[in-house]
């Protein structure tokens, strides 16, 4: 078990790794089989529910363009293991080729220091932060759409773009709390 490293294999031309990192394989599942069905660059799915990956196949594994941390946020455990894999990344992957989508940001039950949490882990890494619809099929359709738009760029499938260009665009940022105070002070 080792750091998964960006940049330790050679890209396949026209392709693209994603990598789906979920405790709960539900979501995963539906996400996976949407994205396989692009036709505009051929999508190669790996699927995970923590890292490190085991090191016994690491031969046969394609090249992984971008990973996916997907946190549902009804639950502890999902935000827990999330937390954890990231110290099984290598530090390339953190220029563009992570990001985090969670599911369940609308439920009313949510605890809302779990969703602080959240925003402030994808802001430290300077992370995307993508919000997704799980319980439909048009949720899911439209979740992989957003992620197939950043999985392009992060394998190098747009021109005249790059993952970490994109992921500057699109990082969570919260204000710290030295900004709020100040933006409050200039409103009064």
């Amino acid at each position: 078990m080792s750091v998964l490293r960006p940049l330790s294999k050679l890209p396949d031309i026209n392709a693209a790794s994603v990598l789906l990192v979920e405790n709960e394989e539900d979501f995963q599942q539906k996400l996976a089989g949407v994205m396989v069905k692009e036709k505009s660059v051929m999508v190669k799915v790996r699927l995970a529910k923590s890292l490190p990956l085991p090191a016994k196949n690491e031969q046969n594994r394609p090249r992984i363009d971008l990973v996916v941390f997907l946190i549902n946020l009804m639950s502890e455990l999902s935000l827990q293991s999330a937390e954890a894999s990231l110290k099984h990344l290598g530090q390339g992957y953190f220029l563009g080729k992570v990001c985090f989508m969670v599911t369940n940001a609308r439920h009313a039950a949510l605890p809302a220091e779990r969703m602080v949490a959240v925003r402030k882990l994808a802001s430290g890494l300077r992370c995307p932060l993508l919000y997704a619809e799980d319980q439909t099929p048009d949720g899911v359709t439209n979740a992989a759409e957003r992620l197939l738009v950043i999985l392009r760029v992060a394998a190098g499938c747009v021109p005249m773009t790059t993952a970490l260009f994109l992921s500057n665009l699109t990082s969570c940022i919260v204000p710290t709390e030295e900004e709020e105070q100040q933006n409050l002070d200039f409103d009064v």
